[in-house]
């Protein structure tokens, strides 16, 4: 049985400023890099033997400050499948005054639902496009050989992800959420080549 490990990145300055950050290659907070000891800390019961990120800073910080807490390295590979949603021209503003602009039921609507897309940006559905056949071609493949994998990356990559491993429906997906910091387990094995979760929880 094989260990699959997902963790949201620790806080960031824009999440901290309440901005839509997408692809915006912001920091992490000083709280963000408490997020992200605490949760090594809490993922030293594992033992990994590789570890994917993206390529946005906040996730590789998140990533160095978990193995430093964890006491020991993994092998990284950073690939940009696993980045954030773009959020096209959202990018950047307060999301109150996006609600203002465009309503708070539109906002709601872009950065919740499914198949919404946000103004030169991409639908929760775009991004599953290349995190789901990134993961089955890569992660899966280390997954299959037996070995445990940590993934940091972002809150609807994850959520695109994790839709896709606990085969949530759409109309479910807008009540998920990935909260930063806090890592989430997979136990997993293989039956005739189809992935299969025997347990998840979520530490804290």
């Amino acid at each position: 049985m094989a260990v699959l490990a997902l963790l949201r990145h620790g806080e960031s300055l824009w999440n901290e400023e309440n901005r839509f950050t997408g692809w915006i290659d912001v920091p992490l907070t000083e709280r963000g890099r408490q997020e992200a000891l605490r949760a090594g800390l809490l993922l030293r019961g594992y033992r990994f033997d590789v570890a994917y990120t993206s390529v946005l800073q906040r996730a590789v910080e998140t990533l160095e400050l978990v193995m430093l807490a964890m006491g020991y390295r993994v092998p990284v590979i950073r690939d940009w499948h696993l980045n954030e949603r773009s959020y096209g021209d959202l990018q950047g503003l307060n999301k109150d005054e996006a609600a203002k602009v465009y309503g708070e039921e539109q906002v709601r609507t872009w950065r919740r639902s499914y198949r919404a897309v946000p103004p030169n940006g991409e639908s929760l559905e775009m991004t599953q496009r290349r995190v789901v056949p990134f993961f089955r071609n890569t992660i899966m493949l280390d997954l299959r050989d037996g070995k445990n994998v940590l993934v940091v990356a972002h809150g609807n990559s994850l959520r695109a992800l994790v839709m896709y491993l606990e085969d949530i429906p759409e109309d479910v997906i807008p009540t998920v959420e990935i909260p930063t910091g806090q890592p989430i387990i997979y136990e997993v094995e293989f039956e005739k080549d189809k992935l299969v979760i025997k347990s998840k929880k979520v530490l804290s």
